[in-house]
């Protein structure tokens, strides 16, 4: 995925409280692409989101859109990146769709009560993509837990960044909410923006991803297709496991089967 690369990173590391958290990590990734970032815990794939998003310090170079990444200011930053952490955790009993108009604060929109034009319109395309306008007025304290995420999603998906990194946003969701996030965020990709997605759930990466990077200890093992990056040699050796393989409706069906 070099051709018309919008996202690199050459020769990134990453050191937390003296430990090497990431190890020479270089990768070259284009616009509408969704990319599943993949590996065991502790392998350092938080760390890899966040390093990509300059909130954490690192060694080596990351470009986007052609420029340095440490020579854009904090702002700058926040609108190139929509980042979703991990959790959906709010505490304000905030309508949800003032929640969404969060996502405009990289625009100099600082109070969701007074909005401009632009930045309402791109909060009600943010809604409408999430599928949340009916509980636009809701206090999101009271929203479902499956309700809250696509509210997190439709707040990213308002800054109208070119790169999303979302973080294990289908976590602790049902399989029909889990489908929601995953759609929603193939539905950006395939608008053109790129979004990288940190999951557990094989089944889901090998279903709605275009490529795969396969983390390990720090280091970038395999990457690919979601058949090539979840090679069965990269299964055994990284997540050691075996998985069911199959094809249904024309793509791939990643199972994890049983430990090796």
């Amino acid at each position: 995925m070099t051709a018309s690369a919008f996202l690199t990173a050459r020769g990134v590391n990453v050191q937390l409280a003296g430990r090497a958290v990431l190890n020479d990590i270089s990768l070259s990734l284009s616009p509408g692409h969704l990319v599943a970032l993949v590996g065991p815990n502790g392998a350092g794939k938080t760390t890899l989101l966040r390093a990509l998003a300059g909130l954490l310090p690192s060694d080596g170079a990351i470009h986007i859109g052609g420029e340095a990444l440490s020579s854009l200011s904090l702002r700058q930053r926040a609108r190139r990146f929509g980042y979703l952490p991990q959790g959906h955790i709010v505490h304000w009993p905030l309508p949800a769709r003032d929640i969404v108009a969060l996502g405009r604060y990289p625009h100099g929109a600082t109070d969701p009560a007074r909005l401009s034009p632009g930045d309402v319109e791109a909060v009600q395309r943010a809604m409408q993509a999430a599928d949340v306008v009916a509980f636009g007025d809701r206090r999101v304290t009271e929203l479902s837990g499956g309700e809250r995420s696509r509210v997190a999603l439709a707040r990213v998906l308002a800054v109208e960044a070119p790169v999303i990194l979302a973080d294990e946003p289908t976590a602790s969701l049902d399989p029909r909410h889990q489908f929601d996030v995953m759609k929603g965020l193939r539905a950006a990709a395939d608008r053109g923006v790129l979004v990288i997605v940190v999951t557990h759930d094989l089944g889901l990466a090998a279903r709605f991803a275009d490529h795969v990077l396969v983390l390990c200890e720090g280091r970038l093992v395999a990457q690919g297709t979601p058949a090539a990056a979840l090679s069965e040699q990269v299964m055994a050796d990284v997540f050691r496991i075996s998985a069911y393989r199959a094809e249904y409706q024309h793509e791939a069906v990643i199972v994890p089967w049983a430990e090796i």
